[in-house]
């Protein structure tokens, strides 16, 4: 009887370790740590800058302090829950997607009267009485890594039936942030020393009657369950290639087009829906996106890879695409052709971690499925001759990152192996093979 419950405690208590541990993996996946980007997210500021009979006016500013991951077309979208029974009064900059209830007011109607408003940014070319600073780009946010003028948003906000003071004034709660799918999750507001601004000719500063903010972080695992994009690899000591796994991205079956289908030539084939849908090429891995790694050239100080990223979806353009790679010689790029480039050093004492994108008003837009679907690069790296080797997968990236979303790899023994009979001879020795064949054969013709 004794033994019987000693089992039945120790398997209680395992139990709860093994609870625990899937909670905590749970939770890691919640605050959506990346490490190779440790300090990136989104913070969402409100200043107050005036007080109103019944409220006040604010000015939210969106800040995206992701390097590598920024927000696309068609936008954010941000919502929040009332503390008390607040409406907007007026905005500019954005608006909210409902009005909801307004009919207990008489003459002034607000524009909204929501509990939980819902708030999208306006699209360019609005009135200039309908903008401020930083509004009005559709929602789109760059990359602070990429264009860090351009990693922000902002709108103002006339809030009524709410507190006329530092007291009174309730925080908004329960905020969340779609950028433009899920993947965000948003932290409390946090009342935070009042914001200062500099006055146009930067002679006096001015302050915020009060600032709250509020972070944003991404989770891919929450964005997705299945990965949005693949690896493929090459060589040129190598005539096989390593696709991208099967079913890399899940296997949409129903929902893929052959490419040489009769209707790819149908008007508005092209044309997103409003569910963000994809219509994808019918492939074996079944991704948005491919990244294709080639080892192109072995010199004797520098080798060179070429890096292709195609695009298969047949409904969306990528604009302002970030690539991040992650390979132990990208400390030694000695050029990048047709890509600009950027090392990131999110630990000081490493230098593996390089992020690529599109030359603006030249490579920066990533069309959609079909011949100009794609566009490439190739990098020219320094060897170390205490590390550079082509052996057992050496020469391929250890991460890649589209768009912020961690790529799937094939599994490392499938990778291009070298001839296990021969050596690699560098393109400067087949040159001169080449050219001696070349001279018996004159020689020979003379003779």
């Amino acid at each position: 009887m004794e033994l019987q419950c000693c089992q039945s405690s120790l398997f209680t208590r395992l139990g709860c370790i093994f609870s625990a541990f899937l909670l905590a993996m749970m939770f890691s996946h919640a605050v959506a740590y990346d490490p190779l980007d440790p300090t990136g997210n989104i913070t969402i500021k409100w200043d107050v800058i005036s007080w109103t009979p019944d409220g006040y006016v604010a000015v939210v500013t969106m800040n995206n302090f992701q390097m590598y991951r920024h927000i696309m077309n068609p936008g954010w979208t941000l919502g929040w829950t009332w503390a008390k029974k607040e409406v907007i009064w007026s905005m500019v900059g954005a608006q909210t997607t409902e009005q909801g209830d307004c009919s207990k007011f008489k003459g002034n109607i607000p524009h909204c009267c929501k509990k939980a408003p819902i708030v999208v940014d306006l699209l360019p070319g609005v009135p200039y009485n309908q903008q401020i600073a930083n509004c009005c780009k559709g929602g789109v946010v760059a990359a602070w890594g990429q264009d860090p003028s351009a990693a922000v948003a902002a709108f103002q906000v006339s809030v009524g039936l709410a507190g006329t003071s530092n007291k009174t004034v309730k925080l908004p709660t329960n905020f969340t942030l779609l950028g433009p799918g899920p993947g965000y999750t948003c932290g409390p507001a946090k009342v935070v020393p009042s914001t200062t601004f500099l006055t146009p000719d930067h002679r006096r500063k001015t302050q915020a009657l009060m600032t709250w903010n509020v972070t944003c972080t991404y989770s891919q695992f929450l964005a997705s369950k299945n990965p949005s994009c693949c690896v493929s690899f090459s060589s040129f000591y190598n005539s096989t290639i390593t696709p991208c796994p099967k079913c890399s991205c899940g296997c949409r079956t129903k929902n893929c087009i052959k490419s040489n289908l009769k209707l790819l030539s149908v008007p508005g084939v092209n044309t997103p829906r409003k569910d963000a849908a994809p219509l994808l090429q019918c492939t074996s891995h079944m991704c948005p996106i491919r990244v294709h790694w080639h080892v192109k050239l072995n010199y004797k100080d520098y080798w060179r890879a070429k890096i292709a990223i195609t695009n298969f979806n047949y409904r969306l353009n990528y604009t302002q695409w970030t690539l991040v790679v992650q390979h132990p010689n990208l400390n030694n790029v000695t050029q990048v052709f047709s890509f600009d480039y950027k090392p990131l050093v999110p630990y000081q004492s490493i230098n593996d971690t390089s992020m690529f994108y599109g030359m603006k008003y030249y490579n920066d837009l990533l069309m959609e499925a079909g011949p100009s679907g794609n566009v490439q690069s190739e990098l020219l790296l320094q060897k170390n001759p205490d590390t550079f080797t082509l052996k057992k997968g050496w020469a391929f990236p250890r991460k890649v990152y589209f768009n912020g979303d961690e790529c799937r790899l094939p599994s490392p023994d499938t990778y291009p192996h070298l001839p296990s009979t021969a050596t690699i001879s560098s393109p400067a020795i087949a040159a001169a093979l080449s050219a001696v064949s070349l001279i018996i054969m004159l020689v020979c013709k003379l003779i």
